[in-house]
């Protein structure tokens, strides 16, 4: 083993790469492009260090990436993910890509000269269309093993694992019909993000036609403009991309002078804490999220362990809340 950090460090400069990268290479650990080891044991020998194996791959830093601490439903992705890690005996390292902070690419390359062992991305790029996802590959053929959270991209080299996104809005669907509800609207945030694109196509599905569909923000007032629009074409129920979203939707409806359910029904989807004492209590579709955070938990340990992963995406099934920002469809 390299007996000093500053050698790693030394090695690293050499070879052009990062810290991490060295010691899986001196460890003999999978999961690194053939060029990068020869680059780093080329290193080994111009300057003339000696190495022994490591006996433990129980070090470095986990690093979790998730979009912001605002959205109540990424702290409870994090709050899950610190404790599964913590009783794993790993450490986390949380990184907050939110909007007018660090980027998401900013924290990745910032990474690369971290000695990380493995990173897990909630809702990161993967999820957006519209990004690019050479950074997580970066960091995955530099040898840190990646898992991710609600969002799917085939083109990475990670292990993947989502809610269903189809199914939740089938069992909010079913539960709207079942109180007689048939115009029914759908409010998402952009459809350049995966589970938009997800929601709205299993809706669809459901019988529905594009009127039908709102795409504006996942946020109070995303959801209050797409509430608006939905209750103006004479939808009687709501059914929207998240609690936050919903919360905007009751709001409409209450300026208005409707009631909620009474007169518009909404159901919500994450079941984010608090959900269950607003006025009135949201109807909403449960994430796993213990379940999912422990199987992505798992499933990097194993890949830092050198064992392969899948790379098909896993879908969780979710659970639909039923609370009182539901009921029978009343004629307006």
């Amino acid at each position: 083993m390299i007996p000093t950090r500053a050698r790693l460090a030394d090695l690293a400069a050499e070879a052009g790469v990062s810290t991490a990268t060295v010691s899986r290479v001196l460890n003999d650990k999978p999961g690194v492009a053939e060029s990068t080891r020869a680059a780093v044991l080329a290193a080994v020998q111009a300057l003339g260090f000696q190495t022994e194996p490591e006996q433990s791959d129980g070090e470095g830093l986990i690093a979790v990436m998730i979009p912001e601490l605002a959205n109540p439903s990424f702290a409870a992705f994090a709050n899950q993910l610190a404790l599964v890690l913590t009783a794993a005996g790993r450490q986390m390292i949380l990184c907050t890509a939110g909007p007018g902070g660090t980027s998401e690419e900013q924290y990745l390359d910032e990474l690369l000269g971290v000695e990380i062992a493995g990173i897990i991305s909630v809702s990161g790029s993967p999820a957006d269309s519209l990004a690019s996802h050479e950074h997580y590959q970066r960091l995955i053929d530099a040898g840190v093993p990646a898992v991710f959270i609600n969002g799917y991209a085939s083109t990475v080299d990670g292990a993947f694992f989502s809610c269903s996104d189809a199914e939740a809005v089938t069992i909010s669907v079913a539960h709207l019909r079942s109180y007689g509800h048939e115009r029914i609207g759908l409010a998402v945030g952009q459809l350049r993000y995966q589970p938009s694109q997800r929601k709205r196509a299993a809706f669809l599905a459901q019988g529905f036609d594009e009127s039908s569909v709102v795409s504006t923000f996942f946020t109070v007032e995303g959801g209050q403009a797409a509430a608006a629009r939905l209750i103006d074409a004479g939808h009687t129920a709501i059914i929207c991309g998240s609690d936050v979203m919903a919360l905007g939707a009751i709001r409409e409806a209450h300026t208005r002078g409707l009631d909620v359910p009474g007169d518009v029904s909404v159901v919500g989807y994450d079941d984010t804490p608090l959900m269950a004492f607003t006025n009135p209590a949201l109807t909403t579709v449960r994430q796993p999220v213990p379940a999912m955070a422990q199987a992505a938990v798992g499933a990097l340990l194993t890949a830092i362990r050198g064992l392969p992963t899948d790379r098909a995406e896993m879908l969780f099934h979710p659970d639909l809340i039923i609370r009182q920002s539901t009921g029978p469809v009343h004629a307006r």
